[in-house]
């Protein structure tokens, strides 16, 4: 994987993470749509890979998906279903929940067990799911990718038709899983980020703009990020220009 392609800090000290990642997220991010909430309330689905790969990482990695959703408690407009799998075809979901401690506690809950990634299972949930009830956007973070890709991409086409974007977070540098991701996301009409340890605050900034996003649409990102500034300040601006 190139240097432009991974979101990571530059050799400069205190210098922001490389742009090229960065703002190709953000201009995906500006044009995905934003469907309509019956009922005020938007609806997240969060999407991790518990799989041994991942144990290094997995509690900072953890502890930082749930403080995404810290950000969207003044808007009182999110609801959250997590969907994890590992182990041998071991695929859970959480019930639907707006609570953030909650959330929280069940994000890092969950441990990590050696097995294959069960990406399509989770895609093909997430169309069972907003057939019943909108989606708003389907967030994923993992680090492999070891599934039949055209098959994959049929039912990322699928939410895509369905007005579910999703945004793929990739931590680490496998070319496999990149293309993979890369291929989810832009059919479903979602983006692409890689991410490593460097880069925390930065994906800590991304994963929170996606929750507000889909929390409140283009006018709660711009009203966050004028009081947050840094990557959430430029995803507004990015929104503006859309």
């Amino acid at each position: 994987m190139g240097n432009d392609d991974k979101l990571a800090k530059s050799d400069a000290a205190g210098a922001p993470a490389k742009r090229a990642d960065v703002d190709a997220f953000l201009d995906k991010l500006s044009r995905a749509p934003v469907q309509a909430r019956g009922d005020g309330r938007g609806r997240l689905m969060f999407g991790m890979d518990a799989t041994a790969s991942r144990q290094p990482s997995w509690d900072s990695a953890a502890r930082l998906q749930g403080e995404m959703f810290q950000v969207t408690r003044d808007l009182g407009g999110l609801d959250v279903q997590l969907a994890f799998f590992r182990g041998f075809g071991e695929f859970k979901v959480s019930k639907w929940t707006g609570d953030t401690h909650d959330l929280t506690r069940l994000m890092t809950g969950v441990g990590c067990l050696a097995g294959e990634t069960q990406i399509g299972k989770l895609l093909k949930h997430a169309v069972n799911e907003t057939r019943k009830r909108r989606i708003n956007a389907l967030v994923y973070v993992g680090d492999s990718f070891e599934e039949d890709v055209d098959a994959l991409g049929r039912t990322a086409g699928e939410l895509g038709l369905l007005g579910v974007p999703v945004f793929m977070f990739h931590e680490g540098e496998d070319p496999i899983a990149r293309f993979g991701f890369q291929q989810i996301a832009k059919l479903s009409g979602g983006a692409y980020c890689s991410f490593d340890a460097a880069s925390a605050d930065t994906l800590k900034e991304l994963l929170a703009a996606v929750a507000v996003y889909a929390a409140g649409g283009r006018r709660a990102l711009e009203n966050h990020a004028q009081a947050k500034g840094g990557e959430t300040l430029r995803i507004a601006h990015q929104i503006r220009r859309a």
